[in-house]
């Protein structure tokens, strides 16, 4: 949520909804940060952020990148559960892999008859 004067913004990093307007109806303000200062400021509450994305919060890619500055990111990846990577829809072991797929196109390739050559073509006009 953008805040402060024209040409002056400082930022609230909050939670709302992505379906609301930038400076809309917010769920949770997580913590601040302040571009104009020297160095530039950034104040967040790792652990309301981490709270919120253990349930499914979605950060944007500017958010993504105060959160790596500030911890929280790294702290939330090392704590995500890894996923099992399914079976079923993996590439290697399904059948009708790309090999079995790329033998009919070259029986279809064979059975073509070849197409005579230009030269070949002015060869058999010239004797008839």
């Amino acid at each position: 949520m953008r805040m402060g004067k024209k040409k002056q913004p400082t930022y609230r990093v909050v939670v709302a909804d992505s379906r609301s307007p930038r400076d809309g109806r917010v769920l949770d303000t997580v913590g601040t940060y302040e571009p104009r200062m020297e160095p530039s400021t950034i104040e967040i509450d790792n652990a309301r952020v981490l709270g919120w994305l253990a349930k499914g919060a979605q950060p944007t890619e500017t958010v993504r990148k105060l959160l790596v500055v500030s911890g929280a990111w790294e702290q939330f990846e090392s704590n995500r559960p890894v996923k099992p990577v399914s079976t079923r829809y993996s590439r290697a072991g399904r059948a009708g892999t790309s090999a079995a797929k790329k033998a009919p196109a070259k029986k279809a390739a064979a059975a073509k008859p070849p197409v005579p050559a230009a030269d070949d073509v002015a060869d058999a006009n010239a004797e008839s």
